[in-house]
């Protein structure tokens, strides 16, 4: 391990997905701001994704409005990611049978 300072996040976004509407953009923030995002969800133990290009993309969209249909797939693999290393499932998910 290393003894390297983590360094400040340059963007943080945050997301909400009530399992039956699109996701919704629920903070954003760049700087100070963005590293009070991340101690929220360290916090609150919420799952993070690092990647840059995609926060980049996902701020450009208004507070409170839901993601547009073109980025449905990049989210989807972020929701996935979040549940998996959670160690819960979606509700309805029915694991398959052997």
């Amino acid at each position: 391990m290393s003894d390297v300072p983590r360094q400040s996040p340059e963007l943080a976004v945050a997301l909400l997905y009530d399992g039956e509407n699109a996701p919704r953009i629920t903070a954003k923030g760049k700087g100070a701001l963005a590293e009070k995002i991340l101690e929220q969800a360290r916090r609150h133990q919420v799952p993070l994704e690092e990647d840059p290009e995609l926060a980049a993309i996902l701020s450009q969209i208004p507070l409170g409005d839901e993601i547009p249909e073109s980025l449905y797939r990049a989210i989807a693999e972020v929701i996935a990611f979040a549940y998996l290393v959670s160690g819960k499932r979606p509700p309805g998910f029915n694991r398959p049978r052997d």
